[in-house]
């Protein structure tokens, strides 16, 4: 019988579930409610979710394990969660709390690191062992593969890149302090807010902005194709500041690929326009391409979680 996991994506609206295989196909998957409002009630809910889909769905083939991906800073090698975000820190053994629940070894990592390790086993990883991962949702999170191994840090934080700043004179405050930083300008949150902001200076925009509801990037796409102005504007400085956060990235980790996933970046539309605010002479060794992941976008997670159990399970240290 062929080995699986069992392996968990949590999100902020849900919580998926499946049977995975080692190439990364999912032989059933399920989704739950989910929270994020803090570490116990979001552990809680992984819990039922496992109890729910092992009653739910029968099991295909030799379940070895658990893998999990969570948001938020983890400790692998430890199973411990260490916090959902930095104001809301709880530290919980988690690999350690399921094992004792469902009898079967687990591991953890970050939605963002099991993405990039997914991308390392699966994707380009095939094509080279040095390459950068950045995912541009409605925030912006990053991973460095250098020679294989996705870059975890000293306190399991690497790639927190939504925070590097790319406009030494901006104003706006970020949550971690700074002003500047680039998931301000780029992110989903981040280009709806910046919509806002400068909605009173285009009273003519064709973007419609109501309170309560979010300005999404595919309206923004079509205004900017429409010659909005307050389209363009926050777009194409979307834009320059991704490219700045590139090229930096490009310039410290020297990689061959660059990989960009995210909402923001689904249909190639952002990466096709963002080539054109790239230096050359900074991208010349990254020789393997830039390109949106091939992987689908909401599978990459739970991949990532069943590629994390898989490796682990082998005793490999290939992880963040």
């Amino acid at each position: 019988m062929t080995q699986t996991v069992l392996a968990v994506d949590l999100g902020g609206t849900k919580i998926l579930v499946g049977e995975v295989m080692p190439a990364g196909e999912i032989l059933a998957s399920e989704k739950y409610p989910s929270t994020v409002v803090d570490q116990r009630s979001a552990a809680e809910k992984i819990k039922t979710a496992i109890r729910s889909y092992l009653q739910q769905h029968v099991i295909h083939g030799d379940l070895i394990g658990i893998g999990i991906c969570v948001v938020g800073r983890v400790n692998t090698e430890q199973g411990e969660w260490l916090e959902i975000h930095p104001s809301l820190s709880d530290p919980i053994f988690l690999a350690e709390e399921i094992t004792q629940a469902f009898q079967l070894p687990c591991w953890l990592t970050n939605d963002v690191s099991g993405a990039a390790l997914t991308e390392s086993i699966l994707g380009i990883g095939q094509e080279t062992g040095n390459f950068v991962y950045i995912n541009i949702g409605t925030g912006i999170a990053a991973r460095v593969v250098a020679d294989n191994h996705v870059i975890k840090g000293g306190n399991f934080n690497a790639g927190e890149v939504g925070h590097m700043v790319v406009d030494m004179m901006s104003d706006d405050l970020c949550s971690c302090g700074r002003k500047g930083c680039v998931e301000l300008f780029s992110s989903g949150l981040g280009m709806h807010n910046q919509t806002v902001k400068f909605a009173s200076e285009y009273p003519d925009t064709i973007l419609t902005i109501e309170e309560d509801r979010r300005v999404s990037f595919q309206e923004l796409i079509t205004a900017y194709e429409a010659n909005d102005p307050l389209a363009k504007k926050v777009v194409d400085q979307s834009l320059r500041a991704v490219a700045a956060l590139t090229m930096n990235l490009i310039r410290v980790s020297d990689p061959e690929a660059v990989i960009f996933g995210g909402g923001v970046m689904n249909d190639g539309w952002f990466l096709n326009h963002l080539v054109t605010f790239l230096n050359a002479k900074t991208i010349r060794f990254v020789t393997k391409g830039m390109r949106v992941t091939a992987l689908d976008p909401n599978e990459v997670a739970l991949k990532g979680a069943a590629t994390l159990a898989f490796i682990m399970e082998k005793g490999v240290k290939t992880y963040a």
